[in-house]
């Protein structure tokens, strides 16, 4: 492989990887100043954790030689040895960084959902579990030669779309994190307003990094095809964002009377999710269309936990889970060539339906029995009184913010 390919192979692990922070400060901004340490923390975790993870074993799950298969034998590239030694070394280990960026910011994203009420260390059991029983297997399905890779072939239909992971990443976090808001339960005195964002310019930079660094998470898969398609994927993404954050706000205008900044920055992510699966498969006009799909039906399902009564902190399902789907079911409707109204049929739809509610049913399903069985056991959920003070201090022992009356 040429080295400008390379090159861009490296550039685009290095802005996923930026997302993960970048997720921290959006998190970290929209808790109390009480909790921020808390919530980074697990972003950081997230970080370390599968980051190892997916050199020992991960990469190796990732990859399945028949599509019946569940995931690939955790020791075939136990460590990563013999890919290092290989003729194409270069092109094989940037290739594993770079799907190691995924499988870290899925398991971050799971974290808001139990903002302000979750142990760090049963987190860190959880994600470690969870990421060897979901993630790893799923990322074969969707890509690694697994089920989902290879349903349309199965079913005589069009092959499921999903290209930088509207099942494996959004649908997969979106689920599991539904599935731990209902094991911890509501924050006390959860109600509508409970809790104010506490740093909104930390909020609208974690945003700002996670818009910059989606290019390499949508564009980065690109280097090995030659960079085909990255125009159009770059200027889906750039569109299908902009067209969300516009959505959310008009939602936001007519319910409550005020456009807000956490409302654009809300809106983007919405938008950028969207877009994750569909970005190499939609014409322009298509994806600002998705864009202001995503941002508005996101910017009303982020209201169903109160209806619905169930405590998602900070909406991970109603911007991931909903925006995931929407973005996954969107291509059988207007993917090019195959869509429903671009010149196929239902078969498109059939498929993406399918493998949107598989890898849902299936995230949910394990996460919940895993959390529950943590809750059980160690515990998941810090005591009342620390949630009620902020449990920076009583988890992590620092504060956020070193106040002081000093002059």
């Amino acid at each position: 492989m040429d080295s400008g390919s390379i090159a861009w192979g490296i550039t685009a692990t290095a802005l996923v990887l930026l997302m993960t922070p970048g997720v921290a400060f959006f998190y970290g901004g929209l808790v109390k100043a009480t909790s921020v340490v808390s919530m980074m923390m697990m972003s950081f975790g997230a970080l370390g954790l599968i980051g190892v993870l997916w050199i020992l074993y991960g990469f190796s799950m990732s990859t399945v030689e028949a599509p019946e298969r569940f995931a690939g034998n955790p020791f075939t590239q136990f460590g990563l040895g013999a890919l290092a030694q290989g003729e194409t070394a270069n092109t094989d280990l940037v290739g594993a960084a770079f799907g190691a960026t995924f499988a870290i910011i899925t398991v971050a994203l799971i974290s808001g959902a139990i903002a302000d009420r979750a142990k760090f260390g049963s987190w860190m059991v959880f994600a470690g579990v969870w990421a060897t029983l979901v993630y790893f297997p799923v990322a074969a399905w969707v890509w690694g030669g697994g089920w989902i890779m290879s349903l349309g072939t199965t079913l005589g239909l069009p092959n499921v779309i999903d290209y930088a992971g509207g099942t494996a990443v959004h649908i997969n976090a979106g689920a599991a994190a539904l599935a731990l808001a209902l094991v911890l339960g509501k924050r006390v005195g959860f109600q509508k307003g409970i809790a104010k964002p506490h740093n909104v310019p930390l909020v609208l930079m974690g945003a700002a990094l996670l818009w910059f660094g989606w290019f390499g998470f949508n564009a980065g898969a690109e280097w090995l095809n030659g960079l085909a398609n990255v125009g159009l994927i770059v200027v889906n993404t750039l569109g299908a964002t902009a067209a969300a954050v516009l959505g959310w706000l008009i939602v936001e205008k007519i319910k409550d009377g005020k456009a807000t900044s956490v409302g654009a920055a809300s809106g983007a992510v919405a938008g950028l999710v969207a877009i994750t699966p569909a970005c190499a498969n939609l014409e322009p006009g298509w994806a600002l269309l998705l864009g202001v799909a995503a941002g508005t039906v996101c910017a009303m399902a982020v209201e169903l936990k109160f209806r619905l009564g169930f405590d998602d902190s900070l909406d991970v399902v109603g911007i991931h889970l909903v925006g995931g789907v929407i973005g996954t079911l969107y291509l059988g409707l207007f993917a090019m060539d195959t869509g429903l109204f671009t010149g196929g049929g239902l078969g498109q739809l059939m498929v993406q339906t399918i493998a949107a509610f598989s890898v849902l049913i299936y995230s949910f399903a394990v996460a919940f029995a895993l959390g529950f069985a943590i809750e059980k056991t160690i515990g998941f959920r810090v005591k009342n009184a620390d949630e009620v003070a902020g449990i920076d201090t009583s988890v992590h022992g620092e504060e956020a913010y070193a106040l002081t009356t000093e002059s």
